[in-house]
């Protein structure tokens, strides 16, 4: 996290009185006022609801370049590490900062398989939740429990951040697909040595002693490319949570947990989830799309379409791009018919031909075609977020490990605009009436 070689300064004027504050540049030529001296030199404070125009960090992690429509996970195009790479392998990137040789790959995936179980004393954990508990209850109750049976290592060791980072990313999945068992009744289904990390996941999920499950390739290449399109994601709201939780020296595990519970939010991870409901209700009220579009273009009316625009994409969210390709692959692999598919792509055409929505730079996001495939793949939308979980898992672990290693980062405290009395008149309870 180095210094600007020639350092610029903005100058705030304020009360007749010049405040010069240095202004810091990243590496794609956005610049930055460095502020941390403000309210000392001028006794002033920033106000900047929702953090839209704050850094709060400096990363090497991701890239977000929301007027370009580019994702880059450690300078990585996210379009050339979905084609050429599986999730373990952009997990690795993430965590490491370099793309794996193929022998530290090998290792990294036996260590992997080493910690895919979890103890079984937390199998007793599954059966205390109530009927039709969410899944990210579980997830999220769970990852904090992980805590007490497997303490935090330290750091000190390559190989002792990979069991760590093994440890979470493995256990994450057989937790999340235990959860689901738990949750239909069948008994769980371990992980095997035999299968890769997408392969088991589906497993785990799907296979029965009942039923002759058939791991299908295709499945497979679409589960790994679905999980890298989340691997992370700039300082969005759960990585900033991770973050945040992370500041006050909480441990990996508590920091993923509060992750978890930050992404579980409608208007974060849970988007999908309301992508697919809403494509639901327009086929039960007859699919009438140009309907739809004129209300979503009512103000007055309290419609708004499901995974349109983006907080920081101004253009075509490049995730959405692939994400439609896998939901077409996977939808003719599988020979499924899904009306909610039809009505998408109707939506799409007549949204990005509507100049209300090109003017709004109001493109698809990802959220848009993800949940019809997991639909085709037959996971229950309850688990939408629990996917999601699992494949930003890689980019909060690098994130919890980068504020670690800062020297400039210190417990986060944000100020405030206090709006409240100054000093209100304490009235005894007698005099309370």
């Amino acid at each position: 996290m180095g210094e600007n070689k020639n350092p610029e300064t903005a100058d705030l004027i304020f009360d007749g009185k010049k405040i010069s504050l240095p202004v810091r540049s990243d590496n794609q030529g956005q610049k930055g006022i460095d502020i941390r001296t403000l309210r000392r030199d001028a006794g002033l404070v920033t106000y900047d609801p929702g953090f839209a125009n704050t850094a709060s960090c400096q990363s090497s992690v991701s890239h977000v370049d929301g007027e370009r429509g580019r994702l880059l996970y450690r300078g990585f195009a996210v379009e050339d590490l979905t084609e050429n790479c599986t999730f373990v392998e952009v997990g690795y990137l993430l965590i490491h900062g370099r793309l794996p040789t193929r022998t530290e790959l090998e290792k990294f995936s036996a260590l992997l398989n080493r910690h895919s179980m979890i103890h079984e004393d937390m199998r007793t954990f599954f059966s205390g939740y109530p009927e039709g508990s969410h899944p990210m209850a579980v997830l999220s109750a769970m990852v904090v429990s992980l805590s007490s049976f497997y303490p935090e290592l330290e750091e000190s060791e390559t190989e002792e951040l990979d069991i760590t980072a093994t440890r979470l990313l493995s256990k994450l999945r057989t937790i999340a697909a235990f959860s689901y068992k738990k949750s239909i009744g069948e008994p769980f289904v371990y992980p095997s040595y035999k299968l890769s990390y997408c392969a088991n996941f589906l497993n785990m999920m799907f296979s029965s002693p009942v039923t002759d499950y058939q791991i299908d390739p295709v499945l497979v290449r679409a589960m790994n490319k679905l999980l890298i399109l989340h691997a992370d994601h700039d300082q969005n709201c759960s990585t900033s949570t991770v973050r945040l939780v992370g500041s006050a020296a909480a441990n990996l595990y508590a920091c993923i947990a509060a992750g978890i519970c930050a992404l579980w939010g409608p208007l974060h991870g849970g988007a999908n989830q309301e992508v697919i409901e809403m494509l639901e209700r327009i086929h039960r009220e007859g699919g009438n799309v140009d309907k739809v579009i004129e209300r979503a273009k009512d103000k007055k009316d309290p419609l708004r379409l499901m995974g349109f625009g983006h907080r920081i994409y101004k253009t075509y969210d490049p995730r959405a791009k692939i994400a439609k390709t896998i939901c077409t692959e996977v939808l003719g692999k599988l020979g499924v018919k899904d009306p909610l598919l039809e009505i998408a792509m109707k939506l799409e055409e007549k949204a990005l031909a509507d100049s209300y929505f090109a003017e709004r730079k109001l493109y698809p996001n990802v959220d848009f075609y993800t949940g019809i495939t997991y639909r085709a793949m037959g996971f229950p939308t309850d688990m939408y977020t629990v996917l999601f979980a699992i494949g930003r898992l890689p980019g909060w672990i690098a994130q919890w490990q980068e504020l670690k290693r800062d020297p400039e980062q210190k417990i986060w405290r944000p100020r405030q605009l206090y709006m409240g009395a100054d000093h209100a008149p304490f009235v005894p309870m007698e005099k309370r009436g």
